[in-house]
């Protein structure tokens, strides 16, 4: 049964759900801690990574597509969040509506750039809800800082192991993702 909304969380999720499947093609909508966002569409920079990572990704192992899908995060699954790409098996979305249940997810990615209002919501919050959620890898790619992020070991809502790396330092992809991925092109994107 859904939760009735209150003072924290105005919207039922089949609202929220009916509101982000109506938002215009330039509004994506998040819900995150029970807290309605709104994610802005890529941008170029943001869409050339996400590319260059799905090639990497899919040279690596034929049977896994990188996916743009909404997904149901934290402990409770009450969060509905967009990240820029979730690899997973092929074919593991078949039959899924907008938002999908984490089950069987490999890893999540997220490209973030500074923005005031998306800042602790892309560093923090939905990390912590992919954790939450059980998902093993977290990717984030911040284009400010010119770093990789790689969260793993999903234990009580948070994850325990964090290896960052430089732009252009190879970071080793913990399993179930399993392999090294090299960076130096990353340096070819930066603002």
């Amino acid at each position: 049964m859904t939760p009735r909304p209150d003072e924290h969380f105005p919207l039922l999720l089949e609202e929220f759900e009916e509101l982000a499947l109506a938002a215009p093609e330039t509004v994506r909508l998040e819900l995150i801690n029970r807290r309605l966002a709104v994610k802005r569409p890529p941008d170029g920079g943001n869409s050339t990574i996400v590319a260059w990572l799905t090639r990497q990704f899919l040279r690596h192992n034929q049977a896994w597509g990188l996916y743009l899908r909404g997904l149901r995060t934290g402990a409770d699954r009450l969060s509905r969040v967009r990240p820029d790409g979730v690899l997973a098996p092929r074919g593991r979305f078949l039959g899924d509506g907008e938002w999908s249940d984490p089950d069987g997810v490999l890893m999540t990615m997220d490209v973030v750039t500074h923005d005031e209002d998306a800042d602790p919501r892309n560093r923090a919050d939905k990390r912590d809800g992919y954790a939450a959620a059980g998902i093993p890898v977290h990717l984030l790619v911040d284009r400010d800082d010119c770093t990789v992020f790689v969260y793993s070991e999903p234990e009580d809502g948070r994850y325990r192991s964090l290896i960052n790396r430089a732009y252009g330092e190879a970071v080793e992809l913990p399993a179930p993702v399993g392999f090294t991925l090299e960076t130096r092109k990353l340096k070819d994107f930066a603002d």
